[in-house]
């Protein structure tokens, strides 16, 4: 079977990112960005900062009640932000 040369450019597009380092940062900020869809509005109200370090996902929240909801959901959090970015970006998020 033939592939289309969308496949191919596609192919050698994540080649180059992989080559020279940026396919890591582009996972990290797709991952960041995908927060708001996996979560939702209430949560992302409430969430006041958000980065990535050392594959751990730090997530600043206003709210000790967010906090805690959150903690108790943390393994799934961690399966749906990666599955949106399709790779394993974070293995933990730790909530402050």
């Amino acid at each position: 079977m033939k592939r289309s040369n969308t496949e191919l450019l596609g192919d050698v597009i994540r080649r180059y990112l992989r080559l020279e380092g940026l396919e890591t940062p582009l996972n990290e900020y797709r991952l960041v960005d995908a927060w708001k869809d996996v979560v939702g509005p209430v949560v992302t109200r409430y969430t006041t900062n958000l980065y990535i370090r050392n594959q751990i996902l730090y997530v600043h929240l206003a709210s000790s009640v967010v906090r805690q909801e959150l903690m108790m959901a943390r393994e799934m959090l961690v399966r749906n932000l990666n599955a949106q970015v399709g790779s394993q970006v974070i293995v933990d998020i730790v909530f402050r």
